[in-house]
């Protein structure tokens, strides 16, 4: 059943048999994508948008059809501009709360992060586009010490409370920009859509998975799941109740592909059992130190991992199979690697 899972997920994720446009689409699809890996998630966009190239993603971040923010369990995602109010409106009171004991420890009381919050805005009205150094100094300048993380938790708070996101790359550091008004859904509301999101898009997945992926508590998962139960249907798989999409995959056309870092074809799920054998979760997460490597998927199951060496018209792609890999399959990775290239505009060297 476990291979039968990834297939599915591969479908309904969209990986396989994209049928987008914009790269506002694919993350209107997923509700939220994995934001940590900038280079990643470009490519994790490029997988969805068939003939996209890295330059057209990040003109959709410059053009604002994608926001990154703290978003779900308090790290960064991709949003669409439609979803951000809501999502982080959901997920911000829990994760300030859950901040508490850190603000304490960086002396960061209320009246010291309103302010602080504060003047991030001031410092980025009239459509400034600043880095973190230059927000940094705004604050430092009124008298706001950064040091440590304190600067961190400053522009996570003011993301938190759905003033700033984070917009284009300026000489590879992030900028930060002023958010467009917008109001947050009631709650019920709020969890019925992103419990539908999630499920439509993610499954088949378990409650469990749910849980693990917006950070929500597990009667707020449940009540999202049961308000959006007669859009979906419920398998039983290995013993576990699934959830997933009324519509029937199709049999993927490729059966090879390379995944980048953070995908939420990985990290979208709890239990990753049904696409990963357990002796190499160390493998894709080296001493689960959090850095998820890039993978290699075979009729929905890891295989292996992949990692790239950029140079001025190439790219070295190195892989590390986790078994040895047939001709066949030999002829397919060369394709995804291909793919890959042309997505960069370089050349390959595999």
């Amino acid at each position: 059943m476990t291979s039968t899972i990834g297939l599915q997920r591969l479908f309904h994720q969209r990986i396989a048999h994209p049928p987008f446009q914009q790269a506002g689409e694919v993350v209107a699809w997923l509700g939220a994508m994995q934001g940590q890996d900038y280079a990643g998630t470009k490519w994790a966009f490029g997988l969805r948008l068939p003939g996209s190239t890295e330059a057209m993603i990040e003109q959709a971040i410059a053009d604002q059809l994608i926001l990154r923010t703290w978003a779900l369990r308090g790290t960064l995602h991709y949003v669409a501009p439609a979803d951000i109010h809501w999502i982080v409106g959901l997920i911000a009171p829990r994760q300030i709360a859950g901040n508490a004991l850190r603000y304490r420890q960086l002396e960061l009381d209320e009246p010291t992060l309103n302010r602080g919050v504060e003047l991030i805005g001031r410092a980025l009205q009239d459509g400034h586009h600043l880095t973190r150094d230059e927000v940094f100094a705004a604050l430092e300048s009124q008298g706001i010490s950064t040091a440590g993380q304190r600067g961190f938790y400053l522009l996570q708070r003011a993301g938190l409370e759905r003033l700033i996101y984070q917009g284009e790359m300026r000489r590879n550091v992030t900028t930060f920009l002023l958010l467009g008004e917008g109001s947050p859904l009631p709650k019920d509301e709020a969890l019925a859509r992103l419990a539908s999101r999630y499920f439509l898009s993610h499954g088949p997945a378990t409650l469990n998975d749910f849980t693990h992926w917006s950070g929500l508590l597990i009667s707020e998962a449940r009540a999202g799941l049961e308000a959006v139960k007669s859009q979906l249907v419920e398998q039983m798989m290995d013993g576990q109740s699934y959830w997933m999409s009324l519509d029937s995959p199709r049999q993927p056309e490729r059966r090879l592909f390379l995944l980048p870092g953070f995908d939420e074809y990985v990290l979208g799920y709890r239990d990753r059992s049904a696409v990963l054998e357990p002796q190499f979760a160390d493998a894709i997460c080296p001493g689960g130190n959090g850095m998820f490597m890039s993978t290699i998927v075979i009729d929905g199951r890891i295989v292996g991992t992949w990692k790239r060496t950029l140079k001025k018209k190439t790219v070295e792609i190195a892989v590390e199979p986790f078994r040895p890999l047939s001709a066949e399959e030999e002829t397919w990775l060369r394709e995804a690697a291909h793919q890959y290239a042309d997505f960069l505009g370089l050349g390959l060297v595999l």
